[in-house]
């Protein structure tokens, strides 16, 4: 399984690819950083936001995207610019017909560290020890993407299957379309 890991951001959107499969040694394929100016025009920066996501969705073809799942931040200011940043992911992979799964950061931390409160340090320490990498990726974004498609390819099967269990539920029982065959009693 071939993962980007997205770990949006107006300023620093951190990328990363990921293959493998849960079990077995996982291999980084590219990490990186999609940046913008502060200074620059919102639609400006979304567009420069949009081009380096395709870019990495060009070269690396990944079969899922798995990007940060926005939460509540006392910053709305920040809490708007990584959604803006997390919605133009999305679109990217949509538009490609690419899966899109959302993680939270405090489940991507649990899936790479073991702890949910894992600090940026040991997220990055992990994420270099699973990778089999001579230093944590800089900045701390692009070690944030890379954790965020571990987790996918960890938990992003089980999570499916989960899904799809749901969903099946939702429909109610399967009702079988054979006609019924007359059961004979015997007597002896």
């Amino acid at each position: 399984m071939r993962v980007l890991g997205v770990d949006p951001g107006l300023t620093r959107c951190g990328v990363g690819v990921v293959e493998g499969v849960a079990g077995r040694p996982l291999t980084m394929l590219g990490v990186g950083v999609v940046r913008t100016g502060a200074d620059a025009e919102l639609g400006h920066r979304l567009v420069a936001i949009e081009r380096g996501i395709e870019e990495w969705l060009d070269e690396h073809r990944p079969e899922f995207v798995a990007v940060e799942r926005v939460f509540s931040q006392h910053n709305v200011r920040t809490v708007m610019g990584t959604a803006q940043a997390s919605a133009v992911a999305m679109l990217c992979a949509s538009r490609r017909g690419i899966p899109v799964a959302l993680h939270t950061p405090s489940e991507v931390k649990a899936a790479v560290t073991g702890s949910g409160r894992a600090d940026k340090a040991q997220v990055g320490a992990m994420v270099t020890r699973l990778l089999r990498l001579d230093a944590p990726p800089k900045p701390a974004d692009a070690a944030d993407a890379l954790a965020l498609a571990i987790c996918h390819i960890w938990r992003g099967p089980a999570v499916n299957r989960l899904q799809q269990a749901h969903a099946a539920a939702a429909r109610g029982p399967r009702v079988s379309r054979t006609p019924a065959v007359p059961v004979r009693k015997v007597s002896r």
